[in-house]
């Protein structure tokens, strides 16, 4: 039995008709409890609804990838890139290439922007949410 009550358009905000090994579920936790500062810093601005009532989940396993914010309701996927990212260019696109054939929106922003700019972020992830696709 699920606890989670029923969206109002019969949704509950995942990605469904995918399997989650219980490693990969496992690991998503962990990320939650370890997030980085940026990552951080924006879930204050995106949790419970915040910005424009609009649900975001962090650290959404979609398609065997953990991403680290999810708007259903936009299909908008956002990441946070740190130092990391610039060892894993070719991942990356491959990652996001594959997120895209699932007809997802990407944003991505590094730490930097969101330590130092987080109304420009918000502003810009806001108007993507609001954007047809």
């Amino acid at each position: 039995m699920n606890n989670q009550p029923p969206k109002k358009d019969g949704l509950r905000n995942i990605v469904i008709g995918q399997k989650i090994e219980p490693v990969k579920l496992e690991r998503a936790k962990e990320m939650r409890r370890q997030m980085t500062p940026a990552e951080k810093i924006l879930w204050e601005h995106l949790r419970a609804n915040r910005l424009h009532r609009l649900h975001f989940r962090r650290q959404q396993i979609i398609d065997g990838f953990i991403v680290d914010f999810y708007c259903h309701a936009a299909s908008l996927v956002i990441e946070v890139d740190g130092k990391i990212h610039e060892q894993q260019i070719e991942y990356d696109a491959e990652r996001d290439k594959i997120l895209s054939a699932r007809s997802l929106r990407l944003l991505r922003f590094k730490n930097e922007e969101i330590t130092e700019k987080i109304e420009q972020v918000l502003m810009r992830i806001y108007q993507t949410c609001c954007e047809k696709t």
